[in-house]
């Protein structure tokens, strides 16, 4: 086989020692290509990476798939990050970056170990597989409940379950159905989680939020929520809001500000819940973990000033009593 064809045939460069004997070649002379100083490496037990450099993220990806077999899927956290979440925990910036764990799915009948950075899981439950740049996924309320019991923090689990569901790419309903068909070892934080997901959580730092809320000893909020004046303009949605006085309570989760112009239309939607009538008030997520009692006492006092005035004639629409859009019917 000429060198054309060669690359041809394993256009991404990674490629099983199989197949690499079937295309021609003894499988003496393709691990000799793999030693010290040789063209080629052996990352992975009958994978060959055909070059000597630092392979990318993706290569490493489809190295990790070729050692689980034909039927092998990627789940968990990688497979979150290549279907477009970004929440979560901090993923390599740079294609070169290493990857640190591949979570694989593979059939129970496959003798297939976990080695070097390939988490293999042997399933009876094997879904059809999404193809996302030519990688086999897990559907993704899959790959995000197997995500999930891998993570050790609430707000980890927070961040990454809610962006699916925010940028409804998969439903609270999708993810639950998930949890409860998987494994029962390591759910119980992800089932919490999800719980307050459901009730309209989308942060870590709105988790936190929520958890201190009672301390407040006032009435029980709504969660982001869309408001709206009595003319039926949008104002923007509400982090938490007290609807018997028109009060908002924002998190400013700055950590998700991601240009200037992020920054500015937060800004904006504050100055418009202010213009309308409704009582505003703000606090850092750090300051909720670190002075839960003094964020308390500030909410008491805007919660007594709103309800010192006139409500205004504002109204709080939830997301699953708001019509659809016309991209959503689609």
């Amino acid at each position: 086989m000429d060198r054309s064809t060669f690359r041809a045939t394993f256009p991404s460069g990674v490629a099983t020692a199989k197949q690499l004997v079937a295309a021609g070649m003894r499988e003496r002379t393709v691990y000799r290509r793999c030693l010290d100083g040789g063209p080629w490496q052996n990352p992975l037990p009958g994978v060959i990476l055909l070059f000597s450099g630092k392979p990318t993220r993706r290569q490493a990806v489809l190295a990790a798939v070729l050692l689980g077999g034909p039927e092998a899927m990627v789940t968990g956290l990688e497979a979150c990050r290549r279907y477009g979440l970004r929440r979560g925990p901090a993923r390599p910036q740079d294609e070169r970056d290493p990857v640190e764990e591949v979570h694989l799915l593979v059939p129970h009948r496959r003798q297939v170990r976990s080695v070097g950075y390939v988490h293999v899981e042997r399933t009876t439950s094997l879904p059809d597989p999404i193809l996302r740049s030519g990688v086999p996924l897990a559907p993704l309320p899959r790959a995000c409940i197997d995500a999930a019991r891998q993570l050790r923090t609430e707000g980890a689990i927070a961040e990454l379950l809610s962006d699916a569901v925010q940028r409804r790419l998969c439903t609270v309903a999708e993810l639950y159905r998930e949890l409860e068909a998987s494994s029962r070892r390591h759910t119980a934080m992800p089932r919490r989680v999800l719980r307050a997901v459901a009730d309209g959580v989308r942060s870590a730092a709105e988790l936190a939020a929520k958890r201190m809320w009672s301390s407040t000893g006032l009435p029980s909020p709504m969660w982001n929520v869309e408001i709206y004046t009595e003319d039926g303009v949008f104002l923007g949605k509400a982090d938490c809001w007290l609807d018997d006085v028109a009060m908002v309570w924002e998190i400013e989760s700055s950590e998700w500000h991601m240009s200037p112009e992020d920054h500015d239309r937060t800004v904006e939607r504050a100055a418009r819940f202010t213009a309308a009538g409704a009582v505003y008030t703000a606090s850092k997520p750090k300051k909720i973990r670190t002075d839960p009692i003094g964020v308390a006492r500030v909410l008491r006092a805007t919660y007594q000033q709103a309800a010192a005035r006139p409500r205004p004639p504002l109204r709080a629409v939830t997301e699953t009593a708001r019509p659809p859009s016309w991209h959503e019917m689609a």
